[in-house]
């Protein structure tokens, strides 16, 4: 039986929590911390123990699979040795490999939490109305909510499980089974009972593809953040079409803490962390860029303003460099100086993606005053690393 147990056991991570006192978390019963309760109990030789923690975990999650799997397990385990994880289930090959990746990506995230003297790289500044932003770990099947605290200091509030594309990450086509990555955000809420039992209690739909993508040739649509039918607790990591997945007592909680048209996603292949200083002078060197630019802009001559442009420019409708700039001549009316202003502005590094450089996007609203007029426009500049300078490679308009 020892053997048993230490097989049980290996997956568990190196620290414990006790259940519901996950930091940051409201009390309420987490089920992946009482599952590292019950590995907890199986690492310290405790059978009986975690035996009463896997039947307090399914009875208050009926239908969390993955509670049963081990439940079943840590029974067998009383008449005999068991030498695989699931050795009591009669189940499909599939199957039982979908709920031994669900098991460890749960404990593997819960033992690389982030360090919290850390912050996540692509977070450099959000606009004042901005709360939270909502990133998205697809190595980890792991969502975060980071928080920004009075002191404009980002702190991680909340976490969860999540499923991903059946064949992973970087979106490129309709059907393609891929979630995307980039940044998006949260267009609007359909609540449950206008869906399909399918999707849970209800979706957050975010505006894939965004200008970026479309500059790019990235299509599909439909990409949400939604729950799950009835009769399951999860889904394994890779199990949907490219939406984002969550256990609906999540997803209701979830849907209470963003704000559609204001929450920013996420969604990188693996989040990178670091330190507030580094976070900081990167936020300042941005802002920086942003601010030479409007620069140029007032003055409205054509070369000092191209020269903040890529020669590769290109427009979510296919303009190119030379058009656009024709189209920013136009809209200045033929003023020879112009008085602009930025304000809301956020700043984002965005996601890698497979042959994209580095790269920031910013958003902002301008307000430009020519003559007696007043110009007020919300755009989104997409600007990245080209011969060590950063250049906008993108730009749009939106609201």
């Amino acid at each position: 039986m020892a053997a048993g147990i230490v097989l049980l056991a290996s997956a568990a991570p190196s620290f414990s929590l006790a259940s519901g006192t996950k930091p940051g978390v409201p009390t309420r019963q987490d089920p992946e911390l009482m599952l590292i309760d019950v590995y907890e109990a199986l690492s310290e030789n405790r059978l009986r123990e975690a035996q009463s923690r896997a039947d307090a975990l399914v009875a208050a999650y009926p239908n969390f699979r993955l509670g049963h799997l081990v439940r079943g397990d840590l029974l067998l385990l009383y008449t005999q040795a068991i030498r695989t994880f699931g050795a009591a289930a009669n189940a499909p090959a599939e199957n039982m490999a979908a709920l031994r990746a669900e098991a460890m990506v749960r404990l593997k995230s819960l033992r690389e939490r982030p360090d919290p003297a850390l912050v996540p790289q692509a977070l450099l500044q959000l606009r004042p109305e901005q709360k939270n932003a909502l990133l998205v770990d697809a190595r980890r099947s792991r969502l975060y909510v980071y928080e920004r605290d009075k002191d404009d200091r980002f702190r991680l509030v909340r976490d969860y499980y999540v499923s991903q594309g059946k064949l992973g990450v970087d979106k490129f086509r309709e059907g393609d089974q891929k979630t995307p990555l980039g940044i998006y955000y949260i267009t609007s809420r359909v609540p449950g009972p206008k869906l399909p039992a399918f999707y849970g209690p209800g979706a957050l739909p975010i505006n894939y593809p965004n200008e970026w993508d479309r500059v790019n040739d990235r299509g599909g649509s439909g990409i949400w953040f939604h729950g799950t039918p009835p009769d399951s607790y999860s889904r394994p990591p890779l199990s949907s079409d490219g939406c984002i997945v969550l256990p609906n007592p999540d997803m209701i909680e979830l849907s209470a803490t963003v704000e559609v048209g204001m929450t920013p996603v996420i969604i990188s292949e693996q989040l990178k962390f670091v330190t507030p200083a580094k976070a900081e002078a990167e936020r300042v060197a941005a802002n920086r860029l942003l601010e030479a630019w409007r620069a140029d802009l007032e003055t409205t001559d054509p070369h000092k303003l191209r020269a903040h442009y890529s020669q590769h420019f290109k427009a979510m409708r296919g303009q190119n460099l030379d058009a656009w700039m024709t189209r920013i001549q136009s809209a200045n009316l033929g003023a020879r100086q112009i008085a602009v202003s930025l304000r809301d502005v956020s700043l984002f590094r965005y996601p890698e993606q497979k042959g994209q450089k580095e790269m920031i996007v910013a958003a902002f609203t301008q307000e430009a005053v020519i003559g007696k007029g007043r110009h007020v426009t919300r755009k989104r500049q997409y600007w990245a690393q080209e011969g060590g300078q950063w250049k906008i490679v993108s730009e749009a308009n939106i609201q």
